[in-house]
Order: structure tokens, then sequence, then C-alpha cells
């Protein structure tokens, strides 16, 4: 059993149709395909293998995050915890690429440039043009988001420089008054919040990959500092 102290359990959503179908998915909204459902699902068993049940869920505004924080806290029993959401856990908005098939971006922009939008730390896809047919930015769940902060594209440093204020603020919070915190969002936003956590370089950080539906748990300090790191995946499938 893992022990009772203060708790961050992170959760990249399963798998959505666009990571189905290779495509740059960013702030576009896309569902979970039936792999993904069941990844959500699996997660929410090894949670409660493991005998964590969050007092609290964190969710981005996308549907593949919600609907797995919904998966996943049904094995649980705890569908019923209070839930807290926000745009500043979304996926990495990227830009002009959005929709596009990877394999096919690659052919026509080669393999070196498209490495650098998707793995740099700082080097940002072109940014979305406002007639762009996957543009998000006019979805009335981003309504209150003042203007000047919704991104047209972002490199993973800008996901660091929006994600930090809500560790600081709602994030810690929850974790000061909570035992365990579940956040579920996206690859590169959770990439981001354990480059904090970790200290990772901005060189380093490349290489860190988040698997869907795979659990992380982090036992933090007095001062949320991570003491331990628990990947469940690793510890009860083998």
């Amino acid at each position: 059993m893992v022990s009772t102290a203060t708790r961050l359990v992170l959760l990249r959503h399963g798998q959505s149709q666009w990571n189905l179908e290779n495509r740059f998915t960013g702030w576009f909204d896309v569902d979970l395909t039936k792999k993904g459902i069941e990844e959500a699902s699996e997660a929410g068993k090894l949670l409660a293998a493991a005998d964590i049940r969050p007092d609290v869920v964190h969710t981005s505004l996308q549907t593949r995050s919600i609907a797995t924080a919904n998966l996943a806290l049904a094995p649980l029993d705890r569908l019923w915890v209070p839930v807290r959401r926000s745009w500043r856990l979304n996926e990495r908005h990227y830009g002009s690429l959005t929709g596009l098939n990877k394999e096919e971006t690659i052919a026509q922009h080669g393999a070196h440039q498209v490495h650098l939008w998707r793995r740099s730390y700082s080097t940002a896809p072109p940014e979305m043009p406002p007639d762009h047919p996957y543009d998000p930015n006019d979805d009335m769940r981003y309504a209150s988001v003042p203007n000047d902060l919704l991104p047209r594209s972002e490199c993973l440093a800008d996901v660091v420089e929006r994600l930090i204020p809500y560790w600081e603020g709602p994030l810690a919070q929850d974790l000061r008054q909570s035992k365990t915190v579940l956040v579920t969002a996206h690859g590169n936003s959770l990439r981001a919040l354990v480059k904090h956590l970790e200290a990772i370089s901005d060189d380093e950080i490349s290489d860190l990959e988040i698997p869907t539906g795979a659990p992380l748990v982090y036992e933090l300090g007095a001062n949320l500092e991570p003491a331990k790191s628990l990947p469940l995946a690793d510890r009860y499938l083998g």
C-alpha cells in the first residue's frame, strides 16, 4: 500500500481519435477512442489496486481530459469528489499544425523542422491564422479567458509559463488541504508540470514522454517538493 502522505496523481488522457490518426491535436477538442476509454478505466483500476483515492480532481477544459477523469474515478467510486477545470491545463497549442497528419507534415517541412516544433523547448510552430478550420479560440469554454492570454501557437516554454500560476494557485491550495489530488491533462501540460516539479533542464525535457492512461504518483513534502514518484503501471502491470 502507498503511504498516506500528500500525493499528486498525474494522468494523461487515454488515446484520442486524433492520436489514433497521428494528427496534431493541441487545443482542438476531440474525444477518446475505444482504446482510450479502456486506458482511462484501467488507470482507475490501477489506482484502486494501490488504494489511492483522490479527494479532488483537476482537469483541462478539453473533452478527452474530462472524460478520462470520469472514467478513472468510476472504479474508485469517486465521481462525487470536487472538480476544478482550467484552460491552463490544456494541451499545448499547435498553431497552424493543428489537424495535420504528422507524417505528411514531415514530408512537407522535413524531419528536422518538425522535430523542433514537436520536441524543442522554445521553438513554437507557425501561428494559427484566424480563418483556420480548427481554430478553437472562439469556443464558448474560453469566453472568460482574456484575449491576450489565448494562444495562437505555443512551445513547451509557453505551456510552462501559463501552467505555473495554476500550480502555485489552485493546485497548491488543494494539495495543502487534501491528501490526494488527481490531475488529468495532456502530454505537454503534464510534461510542463513534471519539468517544474523535478527541475528538469530545458535540454533534457525533450526526452520525457508521458504515456496515455498511465498514472504517475508523487508523494510530496511539506513544501510540495517531490519526495518519491511511483509509476503505477510499472508496479502493478510488471
